[in-house]
């Protein structure tokens, strides 16, 4: 009986060893089957349907396909885009998500400003790591010092100049309601992302003026900011402390206009249609729907192209 119980021990602890030593297989030393399933859950968030498999199968084992394949197929699937369910608490990653489709369209500028466009991910500035797609000849990001920001903005590092694959980046540390400092028509590009809403109307008045000033002629500002009439449905109360207003879209326009841009494109980031037909916010709207819309009154956030 003794011998028994050790070698029922021996087994177990045998069988044991052989699950942790799978458990660490990665999904590339996994055999197709399982690691056609880990694909699948990770990815859609659901147990392959056998049509689907049958085909990533029949191409791995002929070696038509490869793993990453597999995971491209199912990455770039309108399943992976649209059909997984929101989740509420991802509202902030698809605005991300939108913001950085938003900064791919604008225009190519040799020279451009961004106000407030620091980045916590990376000295590059949020243009560049966001995937502005354009060589510049250079681009100033202009911020307040760390400790005259708000604490959810004070990032550690403090860069002057960056190296990075589209060109230079320049750190200029004051307010971006001064930009004396900055020589008439100096700049092709202005991008203000996230940003006008952090200063008051008449602060803000006094940006769009400097920027129509900095702007060369035919020049762009792109600019994104919160939708108030969208906001309001969320919360009573502005969606970030550091705020000083938030604007409507006819607010917005009509700032735009009166600091004498022309208004080229007035979009939407995070369609909320549903939300405002009824009159109730729905926040698992706003995550599914990431992305530029026509509709900007109808969006979580407001997206412009405007031209000196």
């Amino acid at each position: 009986m003794a011998r028994l119980r050790s070698v029922l021990r021996d087994a177990r602890a045998m069988g044991i060893r052989q699950v942790d030593r799978y458990l660490q297989r990665s999904f590339w030393e996994l055999p197709d089957e399982h690691a056609l399933r880990l694909a699948y859950n990770v990815l859609l968030r659901r147990e392959p349907d056998e049509t689907g498999a049958a085909h990533f199968r029949d191409g791995l084992a002929s070696g038509e396909l490869s793993r990453d394949d597999v995971l491209d197929h199912l990455r770039w699937s309108p399943e992976f885009n649209r059909g997984i369910p929101a989740r509420g608490s991802q509202l902030a990653h698809s605005l991300h998500l939108s913001r950085s489709h938003f900064i791919r369209s604008l225009p190519e500028g040799g020279r451009i400003l961004d106000l407030g466009g620091s980045s916590s991910y990376s000295d590059w500035g949020a243009m560049v790591v966001m995937g502005y797609p354009y060589a510049f000849e250079s681009l100033t990001i202009v911020d307040l010092p760390p400790a005259d920001r708000h604490d959810i903005y004070r990032y550690a590092d403090q860069p002057t100049e960056v190296a990075t694959p589209n060109g230079p980046v320049r750190y200029a540390y004051h307010s971006m309601t001064d930009l004396s400092r900055y020589p008439d028509g100096g700049f092709d590009l202005v991008y203000s992302g996230q940003s006008i809403e952090h200063v008051t109307p008449e602060e803000g008045d006094e940006v769009l003026a400097q920027v129509h000033r900095v702007l060369r002629i035919g020049g762009y500002l792109a600019l994104d900011t919160p939708n108030a009439a969208v906001c309001r449905m969320q919360q009573p109360g502005f969606i970030d402390p550091d705020h000083e207003i938030e604007y409507t879209a006819a607010e917005m326009n009509d700032k735009l206009e009166k600091a004498g841009f022309r208004i080229l494109e007035a979009k939407g980031l995070n369609y909320v249609g549903g939300s405002r037909a009824r009159g109730v916010f729905a926040v698992e709207e706003a995550v599914a729907n990431a992305g530029i819309f026509a509709k900007a009154k109808d969006c979580y956030l407001l997206a412009y192209l405007a031209q000196k």
